[in-house]
Order: C-alpha cells, then structure tokens, then sequence
C-alpha cells in the first residue's frame, strides 16, 4: 500500500472515531433581550421573533455586517457575512467576570447580550456548530467565542462611575468567559423555558 493510501486509510478510521462524541442536552433560556436603541446595550423583552437575517428590531439585523478589527483579514467596513446575529452569555460566567473585575455584579444588558443561558457548564466553551433548538422551532446556530472588547468594558465602567480602567480590565478577565455569537438557522420565536443544545461531534484537526 502507498503511502497516500496508507494516510486516507488512518484518516478514515479516526474520522470515525471522533475525538469527543456529540451530546444533546436541556438548558434553559431565562433572560431574553433586544437591542433596539441607538447603542448596543439591550432591554428584557419577553418574545423574541427571530428571522434568517437576525433579530427582529435588534441592531445587529441583518444577512451581512460590515467588517470590523475582529476580521482583519478584510479590509474595514466590507461586506461579510453575519455570524453575529445574537450574542448569548450565562449566569455564572457573567459572576465569574464580576469577580475578577472585583464588582458586585455584571449584568447582561450592560455588553448587549440576548439571551441568558443557565444550565451549560462553561457556556462559552460549547464548540463552533453547536445548535440551540427552541420550541416553537426555531434555531440558533453558534458561531464561536465573543471576544471581549473595551467597548463592552466601558459600557459596564458607566455603572461604576467610581472605578476607573475598567474598559481595560474587562477584555484582560473576560476572555474565556464573555459567552458565545451566534446566527439564525431557522426562523420562529425565542422565550424562556426549557431548550435542546446539540453539541456536534468533535474531530481534532492534527494537519
């Protein structure tokens, strides 16, 4: 056997063993909100109406954003895909940042967060690929970490006007722990309750 045939045989039998297995599991969506003012901070809401193209009413609508310092590859304000349609954090990790910034509470409104999450360890953690399936069927799929940035720092240092640095701090403590981007699969309403999270199998990438 040659050696290339050698290499597409082990690479069949590890992709059928994936390095970590998929899971379904319950959480809990207990905190929905909207950015629908002029900056990014959003308010508690009770329904959410998602579409293909976003959040209905929420700023960061849209099938496509302009490119910003998180892509520099492109150049700034070209048109690239949305995969920041929602932005989702969770309780404990929100604590955990409040912690490190020696505060006595993070909130999310505060770094425009729409939707609070309880139930997934490690929230920001959950893999690229990743889907939140709500009842009425609607779906959400994760694009990645939301890396923490001086903006959302500013925003929280506007609730502690005695504190200075904190636009600093907050990207300094917060990576990790900041929560998770994500984009509409499939169109419907969001509310709180009980949501199935299917964490797709997992195959290390070796080169």
């Amino acid at each position: 056997m040659s050696e290339t045939a050698d290499l597409f045989a082990a690479d069949a039998f590890v992709a059928s063993v994936p390095d970590i297995p998929g899971r379904r599991f319950t959480a809990r969506a207990t905190q929905l909100l909207i950015a629908d003012g002029d900056g990014f901070i959003t308010r508690e809401v009770e329904r959410i109406t998602v579409e293909l193209d976003g959040v209905a009413g929420d700023r960061h609508r849209g099938h496509a954003r302009p490119a910003c310092s998180r892509v520099p590859w492109y150049p700034r304000g070209a048109p690239i895909r949305n995969a920041r349609q929602l932005s989702l954090v969770a309780p404990d990790e929100l604590a955990e940042i409040a912690r490190r910034m020696d505060l006595p509470e993070v909130r999310p409104e505060w770094i425009g967060a729409n939707l609070l999450i309880e139930g997934v360890t490690r929230l920001t953690r959950l893999p690229p690929g990743t889907r939140l399936h709500f009842p009425s069927g609607a779906a959400l799929a994760i694009e990645g970490e939301n890396g923490p940035c001086r903006h959302a720092g500013a925003a929280i240092g506007a609730h502690y006007p005695d504190r200075e640095g904190l636009d600093v701090l907050f990207p300094q403590v917060a990576r990790g722990l900041r929560g998770l981007v994500a984009w509409v699969e499939r169109a419907g309403e969001l509310t709180s309750g009980e949501i199935e999270v299917r964490v797709p199998a997992q195959h290390l990438w070796r080169g």
